[in-house]
């Protein structure tokens, strides 16, 4: 069995987050779905667990972070071109979030990153592999 990523976030309005990352594209799994959590599936392997912030408590010992204020995390994804890099960001800024900073194109490696509705930042990079260092 492949290994798989869940990514546990938690989020203020669960509806409007699953709607914010529907309409970037991401499926909803059902089978992990309820009124307190959504499954989103970003790739094959790679899933989104949105909490309500009660049902992220129940998993998290430590003091839940509010992302709008501070950094928890950078989640990155990589994806097949630099289009598809700003075809998501833009996605995700058209359904309200925030870009983070200005994209980043390092030759071998195009980046933008955004901030979702609760403040997680997310980086979507292309790796251009002929253009990438040979070791």
């Amino acid at each position: 069995m492949a290994t798989k990523i869940y990514v546990n976030l938690p989020v203020k309005d669960l509806q409007r987050s699953v709607r914010f990352f529907k309409a970037m594209g991401f499926g909803l799994n059902p089978e992990f779905s309820d009124e307190s959590a959504a499954c989103m599936v970003i790739a094959d392997n790679i899933f989104a667990m949105l909490l309500t912030e009660a049902k992220f408590r129940e998993f998290a010992r430590k003091p839940v972070a509010d992302a709008s204020r501070m950094t928890e995390m950078l989640t990155s994804l990589s994806v097949e071109s630099r289009a598809r890099v700003n075809q998501l960001v833009d996605k995700a800024l058209a359904q309200g979030g925030r870009e983070v900073r200005e994209p980043e194109d390092h030759g071998f490696m195009f980046g933008r990153s955004f901030s979702d509705l609760d403040g997680h930042i997310w980086e979507i990079i292309y790796l251009d592999p002929s253009r990438m260092r040979q070791s």
